[in-house]
């Protein structure tokens, strides 16, 4: 496989999270990335030339099937890496994501094969995003948004959608982690908060804004 830069893996990685609403253009890249529509178009042009993007005059780019490869590529490593870090190495899970940017550019595949055999092949990081396996096949589970769970059903939580620090400090804060088992008591329509039952904990409440970041599955 070619090699590529950390600034190229870095576009290519973001076409792939921004385009499951359709194309992505070249000013939603450059707000994503932080950078000038004008850097934008000049890597566009790199990236067609390595038939990595497809582009639509007036609609934007979308990845090729190579492209895709190398996004899922990108990824699987970045996650794996998440999972050492937290798991091996007891970083917290709001301090993972930063290192994992810098690792994930380590293009060695025989390396990350190794990396997937030492972690025993997990299937998700520690935010719950699910890791490509070695052929770039990516599992798809079944998820409901806590505020849509059953009252006094138990559900285990299995992905968090917005994975800031902030975001993960309060739901450290709350003990809430992915793999916590928990019931939603009830539900305040004024402001759509929630009171939540952990196991052996006294219920307490999150706010609506909280509970739509969580997502569970039922415990079977």
């Amino acid at each position: 496989m070619l090699n590529y830069s950390t600034s190229e893996e870095n576009y290519i990685k973001a076409i792939y999270h921004l385009q499951k609403e359709g194309s992505v253009t070249t000013n939603e890249l450059a707000a994503e990335l932080q950078t000038r529509p004008a850097s934008v178009t000049d890597m566009m042009k790199k990236l067609r030339t390595k038939k990595l993007v497809h582009y639509e005059a007036y609609k934007g780019f979308k990845l090729t099937i190579d492209g895709k490869k190398l996004a899922l590529l990108i990824i699987r490593r970045h996650r794996l890496w998440e999972f050492f870090l937290a798991e091996k190495l007891k970083f917290s899970w709001d301090e993972v994501h930063a290192v994992a940017e810098d690792l994930e550019h380590v293009s060695s595949k025989k390396l990350i094969d190794k990396l997937d055999e030492f972690l025993g092949f997990p299937r998700y990081d520690p935010h719950g995003d699910p890791i490509p396996d070695a052929n770039g096949k990516i599992e798809t589970g079944k998820q409901v948004c806590l505020p849509d769970l059953p009252l006094n059903t138990t559900g285990i939580v299995c992905y968090v959608s917005d994975q800031s620090s902030a975001m993960l400090e309060l739901l450290s804060h709350k003990k809430i982690g992915i793999g916590t088992k928990l019931e939603v008591k009830k539900k305040f329509s004024f402001d759509q908060s929630l009171e939540i039952k952990l196991r052996q904990q006294l219920a307490t409440n999150i706010s609506g804004d909280l509970a739509k970041n969580i997502f569970v599955k039922y415990d079977e």
